[in-house]
């Protein structure tokens, strides 16, 4: 599968890239003009500094780094964020501090990864009665403990 890329002039000059060759997501990496401090309970756009033409039938997943997480508590608020197919934009990627320090970001910064995932269209039939099972309408929590 082919996913063009557009790299931003206010943008790293390189590609999302996967780490090691196990990596299931590529890191992006932050395109800004200057740091950015981001608060203890504070939330920021982070641009990329890239444009993607995604095929059809694909999404772009944004996840959490997490080394991010347990080292300075900075994590995807919208975790995983959606990229549709038909999206041209900069990839932004919003980030939540959920420490108690202050968090500086600066260009060129590792802050998310992507995933590349198919994704299916389904007919949706609307009907009175739904199949019994096992669980039934037990919800939250129902299935144990933790």
């Amino acid at each position: 599968m082919d996913v063009k890329i557009t790299l931003l002039k206010h943008g790293p000059k390189v590609l999302p890239e996967y780490a090691t060759k196990g990596s299931a997501g590529l890191d992006v990496m932050a395109a800004i003009h200057e740091p950015i401090s981001i608060g203890p309970g504070e939330r920021i756009l982070v641009p990329s500094g890239f444009k993607l033409e995604i095929p059809v039938e694909y999404e772009v997943q944004i996840r959490p780094r997490s080394g991010l997480a347990i080292k300075h508590g900075i994590t995807v608020l919208n975790s995983p964020g959606t990229i549709d197919s038909d999206y041209r934009g900069d990839i932004g990627v919003i980030l939540i501090n959920l420490s108690k320090d202050i968090f500086t970001v600066n260009n060129g910064d590792r802050i998310a990864q992507i995933i590349i995932a198919k994704h299916e269209f389904p007919i949706f039939i609307e009907t009175e009665k739904l199949k019994s099972s096992d669980r039934g309408e037990s919800g939250f929590g129902s299935t144990g403990e933790n």
